[in-house]
């Protein structure tokens, strides 16, 4: 989101660092249907960190933003295909990782005599 004439601002938040959403209205807006949604981080500042306002379907806005936050369910309650492809990816990548590790410990024990073996003898 970004706002500001002279002054720019500009946050930038992924749905995973979201911890609550608050929906406020003035009367004024109440009379009007308009209501604001405070999005809130654990950034420790009990201030919102990004407040988008005057929103006419608001509730719609809202239940979009839980959703996403939360995505790693669908509507049956299991996981949706990008956070499976997410988890099979980082299962890549820790196996990949641990076959580094495993070789280059492999090539370490070539390379270092074992305990009482004698350092000069190859």
């Amino acid at each position: 989101m970004r706002w500001g004439f002279l002054i720019r601002r500009e946050v930038n938040l992924t749905y995973s660092r979201i911890q609550d959403i608050h929906l406020t209205s003035s009367v004024i807006q109440r009379w009007f249907n308009l209501a604001d949604i405070m999005i809130q981080t654990a950034s420790g500042n009990a201030a919102a960190e990004m407040r988008i306002e005057g929103l006419h379907e608001y509730e719609y806005i809202r239940s979009f933003i839980y959703s996403q936050m939360r995505g790693y369910r669908d509507l049956n309650g299991g996981q949706t295909a990008a956070t499976d492809e997410a988890h099979t990816s980082q299962t890549a990548i820790l196996e990949d990782i641990r076959r580094e590790l495993a070789g280059a410990r492999a090539a370490l024990e070539q390379l270092v005599p074992a305990v009482g073996e004698d350092p000069h003898h190859v």
